[in-house]
């Protein structure tokens, strides 16, 4: 039994979850380090992936829930709370699962961890909260911690989201996190339209539709899109609608060279390489500052047959200035490493690990980025910087002290449909997570004069 017990998908969920409690790595890493070491179906894939972001995006709420019926509790240890979270995510939003079911796995699992004592303990919380019920938002009396915790997220983030969008806006990002990010992917428009990518994925039984967002996008709604033939004959690659928008900003030729500073894992130097011809002379150079992610980025223009436009340098974006002589580019690419606060949906971890000081650290590190790249760069050639984040202080403050000290360089419009105009506000487009279900996401565009 206890071997048995060890197998099941919610013996790893809570090992995965306490993995990234202790830190070191991001959830969706370790989920898929999880999968592949449990040689999971699917099915039970599916249900891993949806336990673990379920529980961790939820977990402020969950936690409250639960402090009432363990505070009697001389010491509870973490991975018990972290057994009784999942649990009652398992209850309180998963109706597919019986009620039975989880708490009878819970308290075998509480055996096998740790003792007989321990499981019913958690027998006891479990059955005291499906009597009583869990406790109403409405006893938290301050109102920002009372939204924090609806929306778990920590309380300075979301003061720090209030005063820049609002308490509503808030509220429907915070929510909008809490569900299911879809996979999307774009597909090779010089191979296939859209719309004949679609009908291949329909007839393999992948239900598939155009994004709004990207005219290159296709979100899969059911099915495993890495999985279908279009995938492995590299016509189509996974990626957020978001970051597709970033290539087309550049407003590339075929025979532009371009260089993209912070490249890895390659999901926008593909791209930006679908546009470039070699017999015309285009090129990406695609920077990355750690051996194997340059590896990674090899390793995807090759699956989506661009290696012949495309090369990879092991080269710390900050010394593009030395490497590189003036005016070598026609297009720069500085989608800059940075708080990541867009890509909560898909890492929901993102929220609780971020901290005040992030904001004042990063912001040094993408300027010293763009000061870097921008004597690289051919006069009337286009800068576009990128971030997945919509904080303002590594986006539009950035891009204003850059500006700044750079007058030579002035703020274009960025090419997007009429979709995403109202996410234009001084020629910076700035994405939400919640306004358009994508990653949270800003995109600017610099031309030097």
């Amino acid at each position: 039994m206890k071997n048995k017990t060890k197998k099941t998908v919610r013996f790893v969920a809570l090992d995965a979850l306490e993995r990234v409690q202790k830190g070191g790595a991001y959830s969706n890493l370790l989920l898929r380090d999880a999968i592949n070491k449990g040689q999971l179906n699917e099915k039970d894939s599916r249900l891993l992936t949806e336990l673990v972001y379920g529980t961790i995006s939820h977990q402020l709420l969950l936690s409250f829930y639960l402090q009432p019926f363990i505070a009697k509790a001389k010491k509870v240890d973490d991975w018990v709370k972290l057994l009784l979270q999942l649990s009652l995510y398992q209850l309180l939003y998963l109706d597919k699962v019986p009620s039975h079911a989880v708490l009878n796995e819970a308290v075998e699992i509480a055996k096998v961890r740790g003792n007989v004592g321990i499981g019913k303990f958690v027998n006891g919380v479990l059955r005291n909260v499906q009597r009583q019920g869990v406790p109403e938002l409405t006893t938290i009396k301050d109102p920002m911690k009372r939204l924090a915790t609806e929306i778990s997220m920590p309380q300075w983030l979301v003061e720090k989201l209030v005063k820049e969008i609002g308490v509503e806006e808030t509220h429907q990002l915070g929510l909008s996190l809490f569900e299911n990010s879809h996979v999307s992917c774009r597909v090779d428009s010089r191979k296939m339209t859209r719309q004949e990518a679609i009908q291949v994925l329909i007839d393999e039984g992948i239900e598939a539709r155009e994004s709004s967002v990207s005219p290159e996008g296709i979100i899969a709604e059911k099915g495993f899109i890495a999985g279908s033939r279009l995938f492995k004959e590299g016509i189509l690659t996974v990626q957020d609608e978001s970051s597709m928008l970033v290539a087309p900003a550049l407003q590339i030729e075929p025979h532009h060279q371009v260089l993209d500073a912070c490249a890895a894992p390659g999901g926008k130097t593909t791209h930006i390489a679908t546009f470039l011809d070699k017999k015309a002379g285009g090129q990406v150079t695609s920077l990355d500052i750690h051996r194997h992610k340059v590896a990674l980025i090899e390793e995807n223009a090759k699956r989506l047959h661009v290696s012949d436009v495309v090369c990879a340098l092991e080269l710390d974006a900050r010394q593009a200035a030395d490497e590189f002589s003036a005016n070598t580019f026609d297009r720069i690419l500085v989608d800059a490493p940075c708080s990541g606060l867009g890509l909560m949906r898909r890492k929901p971890d993102i929220k609780y690990n971020k901290k005040q000081a992030d904001f004042d650290k990063l912001p040094e590190i993408q300027l010293a980025i763009l000061e870097s790249v921008a004597p690289t760069l051919k006069t009337d050639g286009l800068l576009v910087y990128s971030t997945c984040t919509f904080a303002p202080e590594e986006n539009q403050a950035v891009v204003a002290r850059f500006l700044q000290a750079h007058p030579e360089f002035t703020l274009v419009d960025i090419p997007v449909s009429d979709v995403l105009q109202p996410s234009i506000e001084n020629k910076m487009l700035t994405i939400y997570p919640h306004q358009y279900m994508t990653d949270g996401f800003f995109i600017s565009c610099l031309r030097k004069k």
